[in-house]
């Protein structure tokens, strides 16, 4: 059966040759599933632009990057000041030492960043991935690199369809010798957080790098260098978890990046001293600069889609178009859907930046935070965990003491030498005795150990069965004089006395 056909519409050259074409047949499932595969590969070529969202997003990548590079060059206190030491199982945080016990706090700062995350979504959308994410960072890093040896995104184009030459393969050599070399030195920055950063120079200036060293620095460079030379927007689009239920977090109030329908459309191209009003056009002059230049390839004046990352790249380029013409700026801008709909003036719309939800993050996170602080400025110096004997439960000594036997795990959570002070007692038990080896009392800075002790009570005063005692570990030392750390136990009195 032949396919259907169609003519040319009906014009002024009706009467030239028809020229019959067949029409293009229905696009079946596995046409639509090429086109969304085809989807994926297509590589973006995002334009340069300047304008004052890039100029934050410059400030923004210097500022994370002197932290993250810089941070484990800072020295406190004769060590590095910023180091997740694995292996002894101690965090150092400039003056802080957080051990395994002190998990909670890991806990409650990860809570305190998600909150962070809902209120910053709830006022002005993906705010953290325009301008703070590491994708977007090391993106920006990446491609600044990619324009100063390519060229910008016509040179860019141009040189990918051009077939290889020495030319091309001297610049692209070039270009990923210094994405090779930022990757590594991002891998090298990241290890150093868990291992002393300049001890891992000089092995590796040695070659004497141990292995899961060498893996996890190499593994962490190859991700830099893949997820930001040549995935870039398929993590935003297509793996981050946050551009899928950011839906959830936003409303009618939040500001995002926002096409101004009632004023671009009808979009057209016109002249610059044309009255677009009499042509019956809007203001958007469909110049499509708004879709070069953004990082993820959308076209904004589609809507708000969840491939957004609100770097506001499309506001900067449509504000230079803006100024050409000589409209008012703002055809794309930052605003809310209510405000965008109300018309409402920009004072109006950010007093609905202050409701319910926002409130409510504000007081939770806000509460979390001063309770995170307040516990670690009234944090104990000393961690005690008493340890039974589970050799000896109870036992009769010289025919006139009954003895238990405990252990005492100590950490000294400062970084000062600490010495401690042992005793016990009962409401139901009177004349307890603690012996343990004095010198034993003496910690280290940043140091755990545990100390045998023995709680004697004469035999006399002793009644079979279990009973609750007291012990009372008190610190000695200058630095944290006073420091008392009370648990219970128990004390068991053998029945065959």
């Amino acid at each position: 059966m032949n396919a259907p056909l169609k003519t040319p519409p009906e014009g002024p050259d009706a009467s030239a040759p028809r020229t019959w074409r067949p029409a293009p047949p229905p696009k079946t499932a596995s046409d639509a599933t090429e086109e969304a595969l085809y989807e994926v590969r297509r590589k973006i070529y995002p334009r340069s632009v300047t304008g004052a969202f890039s100029s934050w997003r410059v400030w923004l990548v210097i500022l994370t990057q002197l932290v993250y590079y810089g941070t484990p060059w800072l020295q406190w206190n004769d060590r590095q000041a910023v180091l997740f030491d694995l292996g002894a199982r101690k965090f150092y945080i400039f003056g802080l030492v957080l051990w395994p016990q002190d998990v909670i706090y890991l806990a409650v700062l990860l809570v305190i960043s998600a909150l962070a995350l809902f209120l910053f979504t709830a006022i002005a959308g993906r705010l953290f991935c325009g301008y703070a994410c590491p994708q977007t960072v090391y993106t920006e890093i990446f491609m600044w690199i990619e324009r100063r040896i390519e060229g910008d995104r016509i040179a860019r184009i141009r040189l990918d369809g051009d077939p290889w030459s020495l030319r091309k393969l001297r610049i692209k050599a070039t270009k990923h010798t210094l994405w090779i070399v930022i990757a590594l030195w991002t891998g090298f920055t990241f290890i150093g957080y868990f291992a002393p950063i300049r001890e891992l120079g000089s092995e590796i200036l040695h070659v004497s790098l141990g292995p899961w060293q060498a893996f996890w620095m190499l593994f962490y460079a190859f991700c830099t260098w893949g997820n930001a030379g040549f995935m870039r927007e398929q993590v935003c689009k297509y793996m981050c978890p946050y551009a899928r239920f950011q839906g959830v977090m936003v409303d009618r109030d939040t500001y995002v990046v926002t096409y101004d329908v009632g004023r671009g459309e009808p979009r057209g191209s016109r002249s610059r001293k044309a009255d677009h009003r009499a042509a019956g056009l809007g203001e958007c002059v469909n110049c499509s600069i708004c879709v070069q230049v953004c990082p993820t390839g959308i076209d904004i004046r589609d809507g708000l889609q969840y491939e957004c990352i609100g770097c506001g790249a499309c506001i900067d380029a449509c504000n230079q178009v803006m100024d050409k013409m000589e409209y008012p700026r703002g055809l794309i801008r930052y605003t809310s859907e209510n405000a965008m709909r109300a018309a409402l003036s920009v004072a109006d719309a950010r007093k609905r930046l202050v409701r319910p939800r926002t409130v409510i993050y504000s007081v939770i996170w806000l509460a979390l935070v001063a309770g995170f602080v307040v516990s670690l400025a009234m944090r104990t110096p000393l961690k005690v965990d008493i340890i039974r004997d589970r050799g000896a439960l109870g036992r009769e000594v010289d025919g006139r003491w009954i003895e238990n036997v405990y252990r005492l795990q100590l950490i000294n959570a400062t970084e000062a030498p600490m010495t401690i002070r042992v005793n016990a007692d009962s409401s139901e038990m009177a004349g307890l005795i603690v012996e343990y080896d004095q010198t034993a009392g003496a910690l280290a800075p940043t140091s755990n150990r545990l100390l045998p002790i023995r709680i004697r009570v004469p035999i006399e005063d002793a009644k079979q069965g279990t009973h609750k005692i007291d012990i009372t570990v008190t610190t000695e030392t200058e630095a944290s004089r006073g420091v008392q750390i009370r648990q219970s136990t128990s004390f068991i009195v053998p029945r065959n006395l």
